[in-house]
């Protein structure tokens, strides 16, 4: 069993194995018509669970095969330009060779001793991230699995802060057992359900998560925000952080940040911003100015897997004042003894909430020395004109109609019948048409609900996505609901 561990005696196999996977791959890439087969649950189940795991095939070559058909076959294809689900990118080369560099060598990021250059790599990569936001030599961060340990990462740090402060300034001795109930978050209504998650697993319960009401674009009301925090005061509570968000999941809608960094200080609330989605604005060449504000902060989420086109998983959250991380800092001797800050060893898991962390920021940095901040930024303005373009599109279409402006690349609408019909007739037909849609396997979208109606959702992270392609999906789209609708008529009758 030895002959399969990767060291200098297997180079040669390690070589032909992946060379034949990269080639599958490749193939399956150049030969993909449409985003998914359209296999269904019922199809694929039995297919793997008659997969005998204590059998080994012991052949590279027939674990490939194997893989083509439960998986590689009938896998979504994030890279066709029909796939306008969720919030996944096609990715870029220079990632992907990032991705099977840091997979063999497997360096860990917790420690010094156990990466050496990707810690520094990290490191600069941080900075790099921490200057494009604007948070000046005070900055720092970490990379996430994703946006929503971002977020816990950031209010973890806000709760901790928050205790700190109310502490500080009490006239008598207080516990944080006594401060938790007293906490508050607020953040709009659209916003990513992982703030809510978060304040569960924080101790404060989803109750503690005050939702804010938004406009007409689906931006938080700052009038409201203002209002609450007031309220909040009033009642003897304390407002622990204010969330605002520069890329909401389904409508891409940027919140007020100099208006919102204002009202946070006034009441000395922690800002964090979840740019998730909207941090390929960083990079942008003309939507930068779309962040302004965002240099206020007190945390950042960025998502690279999502509009900076890398692979799964890539993110990071970053602070103005790197002495909060403290906040997430746990001295073991066996791993960062507190020795090792004072022989100033940089130990990565000084500032973060996970152990054993991947050397993902390689991806990132192998796109940035490949392709450059600005090739990215490019990619994202595509679709973000992609975006602007298929609005122009539905707007027009009297058999659609759609929610708001996009400020990124995502849209949501509905498919809108002859007046009269009834509204869970309409509900259905767009559900359905979802639905049959996917099943087809032709197009992939997502779907939503907008005042408890259920609407369709294009996800635009595709620059090869194109007007037509929008076109295409939007008759598909309506043929699906269209027989829904016939359907239910001759049924009713």
């Amino acid at each position: 069993m030895r002959s399969h561990l990767l060291n200098e005696t297997t180079a040669d196999d390690y070589r032909r194995s992946v060379t034949a996977g990269v080639e599958r791959v490749a193939a399956k890439l150049a030969s993909t018509t449409r985003p998914h087969t359209g296999i269904s649950v019922d199809e694929l189940a039995p297919v793997v669970a008659d997969i005998d795991l204590d059998t080994p095939l012991h052949d590279a070559t027939a674990a490939l095969d194997e893989l083509e058909e439960v998986y590689l076959r009938d896998a979504v294809y994030f890279h066709h330009p029909r796939y306008l689900g969720h919030l996944n990118c096609p990715v870029v080369i220079p990632a992907v060779l990032g991705e099977a560099v840091l997979s063999a060598v497997n360096s860990s990021l917790d420690t010094w001793d156990q990466s050496i250059g990707g810690t520094l790599m990290e490191r600069r990569l941080v900075d790099w991230t921490v200057g494009r936001i604007g948070f000046g030599q005070g900055g720092d961060g970490v990379f996430t699995s994703g946006g929503s340990q971002s977020n816990f990462h950031a209010l973890l740090l806000a709760r901790d802060e928050a205790c700190r402060l109310v502490m500080k300034n009490s006239e008598r001795e207080l516990t944080k057992a006594e401060l938790l109930p007293k906490l508050r978050i607020f953040t709009s209504e659209v916003s990513h359900f992982s703030v809510k998650k978060s304040a569960a697993m924080l101790g404060l319960g989803y109750e503690a998560v005050i939702s804010v009401p938004v406009d007409q674009d689906k931006r938080m009301r700052t009038v409201a925000l203002a209002r609450e925090l007031e309220k909040c005061e009033r009642e003897g509570l304390f407002p622990m952080a204010v969330v605002a968000t520069a890329g909401t999941t389904d409508f891409g809608s940027i919140d007020p940040l100099p208006e919102i960094a204002r009202l946070a200080a006034m009441h000395s609330a922690w800002m964090h911003v979840d740019a998730a989605y909207g941090c390929g604005l960083l990079v942008s060449p003309t939507r930068r100015h779309l962040l302004d504000g965002i240099q206020h902060a007190d945390s950042v989420t960025v998502d690279f897997h999502k509009s900076f086109f890398q692979p799964v998983s890539s993110s990071a959250v970053l602070v103005r004042d790197r002495d909060t991380l403290k906040h997430a800092t746990y001295h073991a001797d066996y791993l960062n003894p507190r020795r090792m800050v004072e022989e100033r060893i940089p130990n990565q898991v000084d500032k973060s909430i996970q152990t054993t962390r991947r050397f993902d920021a390689l991806k990132l940095w192998m796109t940035l020395r490949v392709m450059g901040a600005d090739g990215i930024g490019q990619l994202f303005d595509e679709v973000c004109d992609l975006a602007a373009a298929g609005h122009r599109l539905i707007e027009a279409d009297p058999r659609f109609e759609v929610v708001v402006e996009p400020r990124l690349s995502t849209l949501v609408f509905r498919y809108v019948p002859a007046a009269g019909a009834r509204p869970d007739l309409v509900d259905g037909a767009n559900l359905h048409a979802r639905k049959a849609l996917f099943a087809s396997g032709e197009a992939v979208v997502a779907g939503t609900t907008v005042d408890g109606a259920h609407y369709l959702k294009f996800t635009l992270l595709n620059p090869q996505t194109t007007t037509a392609d929008i076109a295409a999906v939007l008759d598909l789209l309506a043929e699906h609901a269209e027989q829904y609708l016939g359907e239910s008529l001759v049924h009713a009758s």
